[in-house]
């Protein structure tokens, strides 16, 4: 108990995981007790049988939120105790009906007493508790059906890490990390071209001094995050391009980051619309900008042989 005094709630795999062992070891102990002859494990396929005539595999895994392996392992240890019978379905020979055999059906109405004293005792212990456990596990299933624990905990390590991100304005500097880090991510997945290198190589005379920015996400004061807002002269509009981020530090929202910094610079210099260029192999990319807000447009001929997709945000 000292333990999770100190652990709190990052021992609660733990805790539960008592507490169901504690309860399991009780319930096989209340079985020997009734001379129950069922292990706890099998509870809930017997239940299901006692209860219907006669199922199948599938129809029992469903029915108790088990896998087919789980479930079949289980009707083997049943099948051996002499509870239940399989027969293959005389409509359909592919599918097998399983049923309680008389041993099972006796033991059915004999565990009915089993049953009763036990829901008493389970009554009394929650008239003692302050809190309902039957239903907060109901509504912790629910919630955790809606979202797992391990989505819950990715998205809050994503935020907090994202929190050590600085997004800053391009400095000759971050020169080399900006050309490093698009020829590392285009080389990935395509082929530097010529308007890569263009723009890569002389990011000042090709972006800055006609009217673009550029920003760079440093992680600890290391640049891990570039991308441009670059004129567009033949659209008439701006277009986010450029993006690139270290796989290192991939997961930590700096392409969010980076492309809400482009969005606002762009809002800031009364742009009505940001015009982007990619490719929907790059699918989160393509998941990225879509929650920036950019739909899929038929825009102008591309200079990019990699470019099958172009997408639109209305400012």
């Amino acid at each position: 108990m000292e333990l999770f005094k100190r652990a709190g709630k990052m021992a609660m795999g733990t805790r539960v995981r008592f507490l169901s062992e504690q309860i399991g070891q009780d319930a096989a102990e209340i079985y020997r007790v009734y001379e129950n002859d069922i292990q706890p494990k099998w509870f809930p396929v017997f239940y299901v049988l006692s209860n219907e005539e006669q199922n199948t595999v599938t129809s029992i895994a469903e029915a108790i939120g088990h896998s087919h392996a789980s479930v079949s392992k289980i009707l083997t240890e049943m099948s051996k105790a002499g509870l239940v019978l399989e027969k293959t379905d005389s409509q359909d020979r592919r599918r097998t009906k399983i049923t309680l055999s008389k041993k099972g059906k006796d033991l059915s109405e004999k565990i009915e007493r089993q049953y009763a004293d036990v829901n008493e005792a389970i009554e009394q212990i929650s008239a003692q508790a302050t809190n309902n456990l039957w239903a907060a596990i109901e509504e912790w299933e629910y919630l955790l059906g809606q979202k797992s624990l391990l989505s819950r905990v990715l998205e809050i390590k994503k935020r907090r890490e994202s929190m050590d991100v600085k997004i800053v304005a391009y400095q000759p500097k971050y020169k080399e990390a900006f050309y490093k880090l698009n020829e590392e991510w285009i080389s990935k997945y395509f082929t530097m071209e010529k308007p890569d290198r263009d723009a890569l190589e002389n990011p000042e005379s090709y972006i800055l001094k006609k009217g673009g920015s550029i920003f760079v996400a440093l992680l600890n004061g290391e640049p891990v995050g570039v991308c441009a807002l670059i004129k567009r002269e033949d659209l008439g509009c701006y277009e986010l391009a450029k993006m690139a981020v270290s796989p290192k530090a991939q997961g930590k929202s700096i392409g969010f980051l980076l492309g809400q910094a482009i969005v606002e610079k762009a809002r800031e210099m009364g742009e009505q619309r940001l015009f982007l260029e990619s490719n929907t192999i790059l699918k989160p990319a393509i998941r990225l900008y879509e929650k920036l807000g950019f739909v899929k447009v038929v825009g102008p001929p591309t200079p990019y042989d990699r470019c099958n997709i172009q997408m639109e945000l209305k400012l």
